[in-house]
């Protein structure tokens, strides 16, 4: 496992615990993405699409390096801001 994968995994489990805890709250504005998202994608839409994008972090990370990992970093943080925004109750 190279460098790459393994900054990579660890930002993708960062994501899914950070969407997963907030999939939990009852926080209005993710009761009403449910509601909404959920007619259009179902239970596991929103997992899914989180792990299309770990997928093709993985694959970008392969053909254009560090450009991909940097990417997928930048949005790691601000998935995991965005997180810490909803479940400490500042929106």
């Amino acid at each position: 496992m190279t460098f790459a994968q393994i900054i990579i995994f660890l930002c993708g489990i960062s994501n899914f615990w950070a969407h997963k805890a907030v999939m939990e709250t009852d926080h209005p504005f993710v009761r009403d993405s449910k509601e909404y998202f959920g007619k259009y994608m179902g239970k596991w839409g929103s997992l899914s699409i989180e792990f299309m994008l770990l997928l093709a972090a993985f694959i970008g990370a392969a053909y254009f390096g560090i450009y991909a990992i940097i990417i997928y970093v930048i949005y790691s943080g601000f998935n995991l801001i965005s997180a810490w925004v909803l479940l400490t109750g500042r929106i």
